[in-house]
């Protein structure tokens, strides 16, 4: 079969196209046939190992995949089953980024009828946003929550899922991006880019980042009593936090990584996604496609921060 691999770590000229044995599903393990895949942030981190995590070489780049069952130990698919997935490419298990994959049954879904592949544009982000917004954030309907970056792919999520559950969506993305956060459900759209940003937003009950600056000397003060700062971007940042204003606010920030979440939970966040995807709350938005053979260039794309909406290879 045709994959896009590596073998060490490395910056995205380590990507590789070429031919790999096809893979040997395992008793729990369905073959799939991929028709889409998509890149994460993720994924630029532990093809570089950035993020460690446990990886066998030559080791399938890649996270996220639509495609169809060929064949499965599970009477819960069967072949022709159109399918997805958002956890590959991570603690021992090879990625999507390839003409077959094998996938662990617990962690593949189907997809809801008429539903394109350009839902792998929506798998990880959404994921991601459900996760952090009820299962660490404990987000509550009449909540007013601020998300920095939102017009990106996490972003888009946030504001996606917060609004249809009520909260009051507060976003901050370029000007030139203000309708699509409209679309994606927001109250009020400011501009990143203004200087006066912070003295200007309300105060809010949760405060999300996707852009992962972390100015906490100026978020903090913005958190109502009892207020959360959801972590989960900036690899490398090392904010000053004013320790005070947390405290007595009793505010505080939770950190997560969707790569943590065991099955239990992407199962909870995949039953919210499919119910986004059918009716139509989930939609995602597509800046670039690709064949699988520009794997390279996607990676490249990606952490070059120029990209627009998300990026999708077909395979």
């Amino acid at each position: 079969m045709i994959a896009a691999y590596v073998t060490s770590p490395g910056d995205s000229s380590e990507i590789k196209v070429g031919q790999l044995p096809d893979p040997e599903p395992g008793p729990r393990e369905v073959l799939v046939k991929v028709s889409a895949v998509t890149v994460n942030h993720v994924d630029t981190f532990i093809r570089s190992g950035a993020y460690p995590t446990a990886l066998s070489y030559p080791f399938v780049i890649g996270r996220d995949l639509v495609g169809t069952v060929v064949s499965s130990p599970a009477d819960r698919f069967a072949p022709g089953d159109r399918v997805w997935c958002n956890s590959l490419g991570h603690d021992g298990r090879q990625g999507s980024f390839s003409e077959y994959c094998a996938v662990p049954e617990e962690r593949l879904y189907r997809l809801p009828d008429g539903v394109s592949d350009d839902a792998v544009a929506v798998l990880h982000t959404a994921a991601t946003a459900y996760l952090g917004l009820f299962e660490h954030a404990g987000a509550g309907y009449g909540e007013t929550i601020a998300v920095f970056g939102a017009a990106g792919g996490v972003g888009s999520a946030v504001v996606q899922l917060a609004s249809t559950a009520g909260l009051r969506v507060v976003a901050t993305a370029r000007a030139e991006d203000a309708e699509w956060c409209r679309e994606c459900g927001a109250d009020e759209v400011f501009d990143y880019a203004d200087p006066d940003l912070y003295r200007k937003l309300p105060v809010v009950d949760l405060l999300w980042d996707n852009a992962g600056r972390h100015d906490l000397l100026s978020a903090v003060p913005l958190l109502s009593r009892g207020g959360r700062i959801i972590a989960m971007a900036g690899m490398d940042s090392k904010p000053t936090l004013p320790i005070g204003e947390l405290y007595t606010r009793d505010a505080s920030i939770r950190g997560f990584a969707i790569s943590n979440a065991g099955v239990t939970a992407l199962g909870s966040a995949a039953r919210v996604v499919n119910r986004g995807l059918s009716t139509g709350i989930l939609r995602p938005r597509i800046g670039t496609r690709l064949p699988l053979a520009a794997a390279a260039e996607a990676h490249r794309l990606q952490e070059s921060g120029q990209a627009r909406g998300r990026i999708v290879l077909e395979v």
